[in-house]
């Protein structure tokens, strides 16, 4: 198969979807690798890696677009690319389809397969090629809060773990998924007093027997929630429903009850944000200010730490490239059912429920 690597474009956006080690493996399988000029330099893998791995430099976007049957990206097309993806052609990334409407009709024009690194499963029915990045996301979240709290940066000019006499931040965690759990860590180890909210009472046991002393958990509610934001810090937002739109767990009217200079980070910005004042922002221009309160809500996290993110992305993500290079998607898929779970579009036809329910589509079945 002929695979392309282009370079991702998006803001900011400094990871590459495959590796020179990746590559390699791919080549040794039989398959060709286009990679795009320059498009690994921003993860630490120049041109000359993949060169020696055996694969081949294109100049232009253009063109590995146009010679791939498999596109491997790490994040959604955006517009520039719509008009590069062909019929037929296989797209392999990150597209969280159901907040993004003009994506989801510019797939559907396209006439391509977009298989989606979100809702691939495992046989325990986790989401591989998400957790990677939702553990960067989650401990990067506390690591933007803090410096957002900083009274520079906007926010009340809290320090995370106090000093002796003096409180530590309190954060406040909804989600206990691997986004929340790698944020209520991180925010433990460095001294403040987190507040880890889940709807899951089997969850919440299990999170109380391992995490910190530090570290409280609070069946999520409206109620609970809102007894909580007064006296909060931070606020991280970190539920998801795979495939699925997230939903608002602090409204508008919400924000009211927390003090100036309040941060809050949205996680789950990707799948439409968890708090009804998010909007999706960039690592060049990262929060905006609602009633006071610092949000932060950029749709990348990971790509700010791009050779971390690359290297833990790819660890994951490249069987399941081997595995459709190796026998096409439609026998990859058949032979593997919860590869066959990332089918989001196929051939102009909705194949996702998630993406069919946000959009009021039809679901279609492929396979």
């Amino acid at each position: 198969m002929i695979i392309g690597v282009p370079k991702e474009i998006k803001n900011n956006e400094n990871r590459v979807s495959l590796t020179p080690a990746g590559a390699r493996e791919l080549v040794k399988h039989g398959h060709t690798v286009y990679v795009q000029h320059t498009a690994g330099e921003n993860s630490g893998f120049p041109d000359d890696d993949y060169i020696n791995a055996g694969a081949k430099i294109l100049p232009t976007i253009e063109d590995v677009y146009a010679i791939a049957e498999m596109i491997i990206k790490v994040k959604e097309p955006i517009k520039p690319e719509y008009k590069l993806i062909r019929k037929g052609q296989l797209v392999f990334t990150y597209f969280h389809f159901a907040c993004d409407r003009e994506l989801t009709d510019a797939m559907l024009a396209s006439g391509a397969t977009c298989l989606a690194y979100e809702t691939v499963v495992d046989r325990s029915g986790a989401l591989p090629l998400l957790v990677p990045m939702s553990e960067v996301a989650g401990r990067m979240s506390i690591q933007e809060g803090a410096r957002f709290m900083e009274k520079p940066q906007g926010g009340r000019g809290v320090l995370m773990g106090g000093v002796p006499g003096v409180k530590p931040a309190k954060v406040l965690v909804l989600g206990g998924g691997v986004v929340g759990m790698n944020a209520a860590l991180m925010a433990a180890g460095m001294g403040a007093d987190v507040i880890l909210c889940d709807i899951s009472l089997p969850r919440l046991r299990y999170l109380s027997e391992v995490m910190p002393r530090n570290v409280k958990t609070l069946f999520s509610s409206t109620h609970n929630i809102e007894q909580e934001l007064p006296t909060t810090d931070l606020v991280i937002g970190a539920v998801l429903i795979p495939g699925a739109k997230a939903p608002h767990l602090i409204s508008r009217d919400m924000l009211a009850l927390m003090r100036p200079g309040t941060v809050m980070v949205d996680v789950a910005i990707d799948q439409g944000g968890c708090f009804e004042t998010s909007h999706p922002t960039t690592h060049a221009e990262p929060i905006y200010v609602v009633d006071g309160v610092v949000h932060y809500c950029v749709a990348n996290i990971p790509g700010a730490v791009p050779y971390t993110s690359t290297l833990a992305l790819t660890n994951t993500t490249l069987p399941y490239a081997i595995k459709l290079a190796d026998m096409g998607w439609e026998k990859a898929c058949r032979a593997d059912a919860g590869l066959a779970a990332g089918l989001n579009v196929v051939d102009g036809k909705v194949t996702f429920p998630g993406v069919a329910e946000a959009f009021g589509m039809e679901c279609h079945k492929v396979l």
